[in-house]
């Protein structure tokens, strides 16, 4: 009895201790199997997603490029920062006394990569269930797939593509319970426990993060659609509610013009903002420039020099043909080629990929002022509807998303353009290359490809020169030997004209022109046969004075001197009057005698062929240069002024207006003169 109550005092007083030792053994023992269990279900989870991504990926090839990318997202991206977070996992087991700290410092470093891969999947994965749902619509397809997925992961069952999907949904959500677990199994008083606490706050902003992010992205997918609607479907879309919601934001946007209402200012929306329109503006700069150059390259691609038959069996002209025809029909097709493969379509695409965030920036201008007047609502009532409160949240995501992703969307896009120039540049030193290469061969063949480039150039400029030289004298001959210039027939309705030129210019300034000028340089004007125009300067800028500088009452440019003669103006009847009477003293009251009179030859205005013309049709009739014509309609029957129709030597027929002139010739006595 002694020793049975001598031992009871120790064992009641034992048991408390004993209790609370077997509780903190359980309770490490339950922290101990939690973080067992956070790594060993880490170690399953990695390599579903890598069967995810690699075997069921691999054999599903025959989905479309565009469907596998929506399905399996940026699976790549979570496989790599998952193998290294499990690294780091597996890496405390061999610390047990740190490794719940060494646990919660691990979640707290990795907390930004989770959030970050893990809201691009959980943003795209409604649109993967979309595409899962088309393919259950199609039974062999379906079939196809699902024994695909059965055949790898056995445990998916009927579920088959949706079981893989939602299972990094399922393990970023878990990740705050397993750390609540471990939390849930440490003592208050232990060093890990604040960590711990850290990281389970910070694993559930992260999924909160990700909630906003999906719901945002949401929001702007309904906005960054780029409709192409016909009149029609837009007049079908307007109702009595768009129309009541477009007056108030009209309302609203002229109560800020006139300064009646304050306007909410953001700057770092607006920078944003102002960077973004000036890298859509080089890119659509960009974009016109690549697309002039297609337009100039095509049209040089037209020009082929080598089929072009010179008679010339050989010599440097046949080697330039065959280097003609090399670089034509292998080097520049090829180039073409490329830059339209690597420059323009990819300059498409980036020009398309900006039209969804400049929709997104217009909708946010909307939204910001329904969002400013459901403020103004707030602060005079106290309190809004549902619906003014959905508005708020609305912009406040565009806001969200627009502030956060434009950063990286414009330096992306300066990347892109960057690299596009890069691409461009890199073609055009290719092409370089290989036209020297290509041209290496035929130029060692060529006459005076010893000589040294300088002495090359003064080489091209002589042989320039006097190729230069003897065309102006043909010119010269050609002028020599034409038939003297006559007097030209006005062209019709040029009265008005030649009035204005000689107000402004005078007489002696006029002159006609003697036969059609095409124009050939910027400056130069093209000009038909007959027109009157005053001399403005009788040289050009170079001092060349076989270009005059004339006015035609419209336009002014350079035109040939030698084709250009001194225009006479008569006076008419009227003038000639006015000026006889102007002449007369009126204190003059006896006449003067007049002179005897003076036999003068009369004469007669006679249309002659001022050019020889060949009849092309029995519409048309043949002319030889000076041939007298008789002129029966001065225009076609369309009434254009350019034919005439005319009698030749009893032969009717149409001649060109201009190859026609009216002399002056004298009446020869014992001839009447036909009225």
């Amino acid at each position: 009895m002694a020793k049975h109550g001598a031992d009871e005092p120790s064992s009641r007083s034992g048991s408390p201790d004993g209790e609370g030792r077997a509780s903190e053994d359980r309770s490490l023992l339950h922290q101990r199997l939690a973080v067992r269990e956070l790594i060993d279900t880490e170690v399953s989870y990695l390599h579903m997603l890598q069967l995810c991504a690699s075997d069921i990926r691999s054999r599903l090839q025959q989905l479309p490029q565009g469907d596998l990318d929506v399905l399996f997202s940026n699976i790549d991206d979570i496989i790599k920062v998952n193998s290294r977070f499990l690294h780091d996992l597996q890496e405390t087991a061999s610390k047990e006394e740190e490794q719940v700290q060494l646990v919660g410092n691990i979640f707290l470093e990795f907390q930004e990569e989770l959030e970050q891969v893990y809201k691009v999947y959980c943003a795209s994965y409604d649109q993967a269930l979309l595409l899962v749902d088309t393919y259950r619509k199609e039974p062999e397809l379906q079939w196809h797939i699902q024994g695909i997925v059965e055949a790898v992961v056995p445990q998916a069952g009927s579920s088959g593509l949706s079981f893989l999907l939602v299972i990094p949904l399922q393990r970023i959500t878990r990740y705050p319970l397993l750390l609540q677990k471990i939390l849930e199994n440490t003592v208050p008083d232990a060093s890990a426990y604040p960590v711990l606490q850290r990281a389970v706050s910070a694993l559930q902003d992260v999924n909160t993060n990700i909630n906003e992010y999906k719901m945002r992205k949401e929001v702007a997918s309904k906005y960054t659609k780029v409709e192409q609607l016909t009149l029609r479907e837009r007049l079908a879309r307007i109702n009595t509610h768009t129309l009541s919601k477009k007056t108030t934001r009209l309302s609203q946007l002229l109560k800020q013009e006139a300064g009646l209402i304050p306007r909410t200012e953001d700057k770092e929306f607006d920078d944003l903002e102002e960077r973004f329109q000036w890298v859509s503006l080089c890119v659509t700069e960009l974009k016109n420039n690549v697309a002039a150059y297609l337009d100039n390259l095509q049209a040089f691609l037209y020009f082929r020099p080598h089929e072009y038959n010179l008679d010339i069996p050989e010599g440097p002209a046949v080697q330039y043909c065959n280097l003609a025809r090399d670089l034509h029909l292998e080097a520049f097709l090829k180039f073409k080629q490329r830059l339209e493969g690597l420059v323009w379509q990819p300059l498409c695409s980036l020009a398309k990929a900006l039209l969804g965030p400049q929709n997104l920036i217009k909708k946010r201008l909307d939204k910001l002022l329904d969002f400013e007047r459901v403020e103004e609502k707030l602060l005079e009532v106290g309190s809004v509807t549902y619906q003014e409160e959905a508005t708020r949240h609305t912009y406040q995501a565009l806001n969200s998303l627009l502030v956060a992703e434009l950063p990286q969307f414009n330096q992306l896009v300066m990347q892109w353009l960057g690299q596009i120039l890069r691409t461009f540049v890199t073609l055009q030193r290719d092409l370089a290359k290989q036209v020297l290469q290509r041209a290496e061969g035929s130029m060692a063949q060529l006459p005076h490809h010893h000589v040294p480039e300088p002495a090359f150039r003064k080489l091209v400029e002589d042989a320039l020169g006097r190729t230069s030289n003897q065309l102006r004298s043909f010119q010269e001959t050609f002028e020599k030997v034409l038939p003297p210039p006559t007097t030209q027939p006005l062209l019709p309705g040029s009265e008005r004209q030649v009035q204005a030129l000689l107000s402004r210019h005078g007489p002696g300034k006029l002159y006609q022109v003697t036969s059609n000028i095409s124009g050939t340089g910027t400056l130069d004007l093209t000009l038909p046969r007959g027109q009157i125009v005053a001399i403005l300067q009788n040289k050009d800028t170079k001092g060349n004075s076989g270009r005059w500088l004339v006015d035609t009452g419209g336009h002014r440019g350079y035109v040939p001197a030698g084709k250009l003669q001194l225009y006479h103006v008569v006076p008419s009847a009227e003038e000639l009057r006015r000026q006889a009477g102007l002449n007369k003293d009126p204190r003059c009251l006896t006449p003067e005698p007049s002179p005897a009179p003076v036999p003068s030859i009369p004469t007669v205005n006679q249309v002659i062929a001022a050019y020889p013309f060949v009849a092309r049709s029995s519409h048309e009739v043949s002319l030889q240069a000076g041939q007298p014509v008789t002129i029966l309609e001065a225009q076609d029957k369309k009434g254009n002024p350019e034919w005439s129709l005319v009698e030749v030597n009893g032969q009717r027929g149409y001649v060109p207006s201009g190859f026609l002139a009216r002399a002056r010739s004298p009446v020869l006595w014992g001839w009447s003169v036909p009225s």
